[in-house]
């Protein structure tokens, strides 16, 4: 499979200035070279781009210039040709079908970092940190992208996995030559410190590694509060648009309303969900029951009052439906007579939807609640997707057995075995290990072309 011509649409789609078609494979060369007049590409220097035009046999297609880049300093490491040609849907779509009909397979989801991987020149984490970079939305989750792309997470993953083999070449060699070291020895004076430093360690990146993820994916913020309290409007204030219908009739939001935000370089997925009261109106009441889902799943509350109206007991349910949650308390409305009783809320934040000042007030909130420090590491010290937390948990765990084991006197060959688990679940965070179902399910989130 690995031995085809590869070939998709790198550029977005739709209408623009220049589209390219990217091609990866031991063909790609000459391939293009069918469809191209100017120059053989076949007897041109690598990393060059050469000016011509694409036939479709008798008839021009397009005035293009091709990019050839020959193995194996190349992305892929393999040759690989880039069509730069103008952007409009039909012609580029023509070109990629010339060199599909001339030889060359349309790649599946990001096939070409696919075989940058098999091919060795990018391990796992570097693959991910192609596709975050794309994604990125914030300066920190840029920056996080290319200190996964320079490799500093392969080094670090790698410095534990040699840290480990070093536990288990002792253990074996102790194994065939007994005569060198007693079982004792090596677990006082090598297994036991170095698997306590390795936990210890581990620990730290787990703890970095969820304020990573949460700036990464972002924080599940929920807007609760009974019906009319001003919930849309303070969602509408904080994206800076009218993206919630607002009226002064009660129950107008009947189902959740979402959308995203860059606070202080960390992007909250807003909830605005329906007003919390006992109702009869059967769509209402399911938006309802929806909200106090999204109360238990949401990483931040922020819970709505409304300055000129009494509580009552769906003020005191919305309290106590939240009350183990990390939440802001808002009271809104602050131009309006007061009527709320603010003596048995505790800490909260008086304002007005429509103040750009009281709107600051409230981020800068948001941003201390959060407390996610910015990404200012020269090197990372954490990992930054779930796939890798999950296997860097799993490793932690396999040493905590390790290290039961050693306390409570077991043989080193048994310790052996909860080593070599913790060094595979390492090894499946950079590659060293993996499945072919790992690495379709991986790479099929990639888009095309890349």
């Amino acid at each position: 499979m690995y031995n085809e011509t590869i070939c998709a649409i790198s550029t977005a789609n739709g209408t623009g200035a220049i589209s390219i078609v990217r091609l990866s494979g031991f063909d790609a060369i000459n391939i293009v070279n069918k469809i191209f007049k100017g120059k053989d590409l076949n007897k041109v220097k690598t990393h060059t781009i050469n000016y011509g035009h694409i036939f479709d046999k008798n008839e021009m297609l397009d005035e293009v210039v091709v990019s050839v880049f020959k193995s194996p300093k190349t992305y892929t490491k393999e040759d690989i040709v880039e069509i730069n040609c103008h952007g409009g849907q039909y012609v580029t779509s023509k070109i990629l079908e010339l060199v599909i009909l001339n030889g060359a397979r349309l790649a599946e989801p990001g096939e070409f970092t696919k075989r940058a991987f098999l091919n060795g020149r990018i391990d796992l984490t570097q693959a991910e940190s192609v596709m975050d970079l794309i994604d990125a939305k914030t300066k920190n989750t840029l920056r996080m992208a290319n200190f996964g792309l320079r490799g500093d997470i392969k080094n670090l993953i790698s410095k534990f996995r040699r840290s480990i083999l070093d536990c288990i070449l002792k253990i074996e060699v102790n194994i065939d030559y007994p005569e060198y070291e007693s079982e004792e020895q090596i677990t006082t004076e090598f297994l036991l410190p170095t698997i306590k430093n390795n936990i210890i360690d581990i620990n730290k990146i787990i703890e970095k590694s969820e304020n990573s993820i949460l700036i990464k994916e972002g924080i599940t913020t929920a807007i609760i509060g009974k019906p009319n309290v001003g919930k849309s409007s303070i969602l509408n204030a904080l994206l800076r648009e009218d993206k919630a219908i607002v009226t002064d009739i009660a129950g107008t939001t009947r189902d959740i309303i979402e959308g995203k935000i860059n606070v202080g370089g960390v992007i909250l997925n807003l909830i605005d969900t329906a007003g919390i009261r006992e109702t009869s109106d059967i769509v209402e009441k399911i938006g309802v029951e929806k909200a106090k889902k999204i109360i238990n799943s949401a990483s931040l509350i922020i819970i709505v009052f409304d300055f000129s109206t009494e509580l009552n007991e769906n003020d005191n349910l919305i309290l106590k439906l939240t009350e183990n949650k990390n939440r802001i308390i808002v009271i809104n409305k602050s131009d309006l007579p007061k009527k709320i009783n603010l003596e048995i809320l505790g800490e909260y934040l008086l304002l007005s939807a429509f103040s750009e000042k009281d709107i600051n007030i409230l981020e800068n909130k948001i941003r201390e609640v959060t407390n996610l420090k910015n990404i200012d590491n020269k090197e990372a010290t954490y990992v930054t997707s779930i796939r890798a937390m999950t296997k860097l948990k799993l490793a932690r765990d396999n040493l905590d057995n390790a290290l039961v084991s050693v306390k409570n006197e077991m043989p080193i060959d048994i310790i052996s075995i909860d080593l070599k688990a913790a060094w595979r679940a390492l090894g499946e965070i950079i590659g060293e290990v993996s499945s072919e179902e790992l690495l379709d399910e991986m790479f099929a989130n990639f888009c095309l072309g890349k």
